[in-house]
């Protein structure tokens, strides 16, 4: 069987969920090629005589792109069986199936791809039955990235000086055992995680070490899913590479509740964590059941400079229940805590997403804000009670990408955000001190976010 594995988008990183099926696949005497849609257009990696397509889609942008690549892939494989597999397969079933994906496989992917071919080459013509959602405990084995690009392709590591380094991306860990209510990872894992054993971690390292790359991305949603399962993998990293630096990312609440390995972190080579504070107002965090407090986000962010690790925060800036009075309490905590160097502006205009199966459904409140589902935003439409916020939002994105265009500092995009969030709340604009904006960091040329729109340039990049 000829089996195609396709990514449309994964925040710049080669991604793990193709390396890893397409070892399994390869075991199991397919013949598998990957195509990566961020530096691959499809008719470099589709042909005629393909029997499965399987989209990898692990985030919201990678679906919205995958909808829209659908018609060129049927054109492309036209007697291929269409799969979709990752995080927001199982929520968007009902969809692609409506679209003419016949398979859809989300949590632990892998065993259904191999079923999935192993049915097919009994009977052509079976439908799935395959569970969409498989979250059995699984036997990695290591992952082949031969057939990917290059990681030159992808994102590189951003050091203050301006210099770059290639950039590698594993994972150690698959869900999480949290709950935030507007997190995609929940409606699927529903609180469970999977440990990926230590050596096939490091031996996916060592690969992309070989391949060139200086600095590890890890991808676990939660990088303190089980605290010494990562300290194993990084003294282990550290001892082998002890030139190698990484990120990862971790909760605020775990900042603050494990300090000592953090410190571990430090010692053993991590540059930033990436942590998503989400808000500033208590209210807000405690809809979402974040776990922490804007408290315990002072204090993580004082630790973390007192230890020598920078701090990432995302934030979902805009949702139902911001007003303008906590977007500006947002702005004046990134100044006073010299962080405006550290959050990338796109930070600044996120909208909540609410996708199908959100947990955030179950708040009885929110009914009254949102309208029914709506497959081209692959989330449920809601507005502000007060319209200067949307309106706002509505500026600031715009602002945004004209800054990215234009080449724009981070200060420089901030200063925007923050006049304009001033004059849309009608209060005078203060004055911002630059030396209050914070030291630049080593960060991703990609920047991270979970559910931001598409860009055109993406929609069209297949």
């Amino acid at each position: 069987m000829k089996v195609a594995l396709i990514n449309p988008y994964e925040l710049g990183r080669q991604p793990f969920g193709l390396a890893e099926p397409a070892a399994w696949l390869e075991q199991a005497g397919c013949a598998v090629v990957c195509g990566d849609l961020s530096i691959q257009k499809l008719d470099e990696v589709l042909t005629a005589d393909l029997d499965v397509v399987a989209i990898y889609i692990a985030m919201h942008t990678a679906t919205r792109i995958a909808v829209e690549a659908l018609p060129k892939i049927r054109q492309l494989a036209p007697h291929a069986e269409l799969c979709v597999y990752g995080l927001y397969a199982p929520m968007n079933a009902g969809l692609f199936r409506s679209l003419g994906v016949g398979t859809i496989l989300g949590g632990e992917f892998e065993p259904g791809l191999v079923s999935l071919v192993g049915r097919l080459q009994a009977d052509p013509n079976s439908s799935q039955s395959e569970a969409e959602v498989c979250l059995d405990k699984i036997a990695f084995i290591p992952p082949d990235r031969s057939k990917l690009p290059p990681l030159s392709r992808y994102a590189s590591l951003i050091n203050p000086d301006g210099s770059h380094k290639t950039v590698g991306f594993a994972e150690t860990t698959r869900g999480c055992k949290y709950l935030c209510r507007h997190c995609p990872v929940v409606p699927v894992y529903q609180g469970r995680f999977r440990v990926i054993p230590a050596d096939i971690v490091l031996d996916d390292i060592r690969g992309q070490v070989r391949a060139g790359a200086e600095h590890i991305s890890f991808g676990d949603p939660d990088f303190f899913n089980g605290p010494a399962h990562a300290l194993r993998i990084v003294h282990a990293l550290h001892d082998e590479f002890p030139d190698l630096s990484y990120d990862a990312t971790i909760k605020i609440e775990h900042i603050v509740n494990y300090p000592e390995e953090i410190k571990v972190l430090e010692q053993t080579g991590c540059l930033f964590i990436i942590s998503a504070v989400e808000s500033v107002d208590d209210g807000i965090l405690n809809i979402l059941d974040k776990g922490h407090t804007r408290a315990d986000f002072i204090t993580a962010r004082a630790f973390l400079r007192e230890t020598g690790i920078a701090l990432s925060p995302t934030f979902v800036a805009f949702t139902p229940w911001t007003t303008l009075d906590n977007y500006l309490l947002l702005l004046e905590h990134i100044v006073s805590l010299e962080l405006v160097e550290s959050v990338a502006p796109v930070q600044l205009s996120i909208r909540l997403l609410i996708p199908a199966g959100s947990y955030l459904l179950e708040i009885e409140q929110l009914h009254e804000l949102i309208g029914d589902f709506d497959p081209a935003i692959l989330g449920y439409p809601w507005a502000n009670p007060d319209k200067r916020v949307d309106a706002l939002q509505r500026d600031l994105q715009a602002w945004v990408a004209q800054g990215e265009q234009r080449g724009l500092s981070r200060f420089e995009v901030f200063q925007g955000v923050w006049e304009r969030a001033h004059r849309h709340a009608g209060q005078p604009v203060p004055v911002l001190d630059p030396r209050a904006s914070g030291k630049p960091v080593p960060r991703l040329s990609e920047n991270w976010y979970c559910c931001a729109e598409p860009t055109s340039e993406q929609l069209v990049s297949f």
